[in-house]
């Protein structure tokens, strides 16, 4: 398979770990998010030495990419957390789908960081707003009610609305995923090893979130160690798959195929909790799909 195919591939399989990542923690119950992000990224380290140690590459930070490292490391614990939150207390394919307004920002932050070129019909489908240079007034009319607006309908920001704050949560996650997607695809043109990328990060969310965990440990029973257990294993299956299709591929390439994490969370939400979507929730899937879909298209017209 050509890189592009792989990418596609990788990221489809991220999103199926994904998905049943966020089933886990849900089916974990009611326990903090840190103490389960703790546990999810101490089974993904373990995972990543044993890879590490049969590979018999060894951990190794390439010489200018400790930054970058400790960049992605950040972001993407503080979104880890943010996402776990919106997970406990949304519908699981809203707490998805605000997550995955994660491509977008990747698209946005590639575009600043790696200088990757981002078309104004891309910027017009992100922002949701404004006419930018070759694009027709019938065009901006078509396509305004971008991936921004469709998350409103997801959020829903209304005084009355209790599920406010977990939403701007679950979106803020998604920000910090984006810009920690950003960095992995640095470190893959700089050559560094996608194994040495995920046991760094899994280490130093684990360091990050321990002082708490020991502050203010929650007991579990058998059944919640066993879900988390599971959370862990499909969250070391997403990493090393989003890591593996960023490698691969532009974001602007396979990004489109990180919404079947949709498809995969709303029939789990249904089967494993009985949760079905209300309708605006439905609506703004529907926009932010199609905007991701005319990015993809209009890329693939445009080569």
């Amino acid at each position: 398979m050509n890189s592009r195919y792989k990418g596609i591939f990788f990221i489809t399989l991220s999103a199926l770990s994904f998905a049943f990542m966020n089933a886990f923690v849900r089916l974990s119950g009611d326990l903090p998010s840190v103490q389960k992000s703790f546990f999810r990224n101490l089974v993904a380290f373990f995972i990543a030495l044993i890879m590490i140690i049969r590979s018999k590459d060894g951990f190794k930070i390439e010489k200018g990419n400790l930054k970058y490292m400790i960049l992605r490391a950040t972001f993407g614990t503080v979104g880890i957390l943010c996402n776990f939150y919106a997970v406990d207390h949304l519908v699981l394919s809203d707490a998805s789908m605000l997550n995955k307004m994660s491509p977008f920002f990747v698209i946005i932050f590639s575009f600043l960081l790696l200088k990757e070129k981002m078309s104004p019909a891309q910027a017009l489908a992100v922002a949701g707003v404004g006419i930018s240079n070759g694009e027709t007034l019938s065009t901006v009319c078509r396509y305004s009610s971008g991936a921004i607006i469709g998350s409103l309908f997801v959020i829903k920001p209304t005084f009355t609305n209790m599920a406010l704050v977990p939403s701007l949560i679950g979106l803020c996650g998604g920000i910090c995923a984006g810009i920690a997607y950003a960095m992995v695809r640095i470190l893959g043109q700089r050559g560094q090893k996608g194994s040495s990328v995920v046991i760094f990060f899994s280490g130093f969310s684990c360091v990050v979130t321990l002082p708490y965990l020991l502050l203010d440990f929650h007991p579990m029973s058998g059944l919640q160690i066993l879900t988390l257990l599971g959370a862990g294993l499909a969250a070391a299956g997403g990493q090393f798959g989003i890591t593996a299709a960023y490698y691969h591929a532009p974001a602007k390439e396979i990004s489109i195929y990180d919404y079947s994490q949709i498809i995969f969370s709303t029939i789990l939400g249904f089967f494993l909790f009985g949760q079905v979507p209300d309708r605006y929730s439905v609506l703004g899937y529907v926009i932010i799909c199609a905007m991701a879909l005319w990015m993809f298209v209009y890329n693939k017209n445009r080569e």
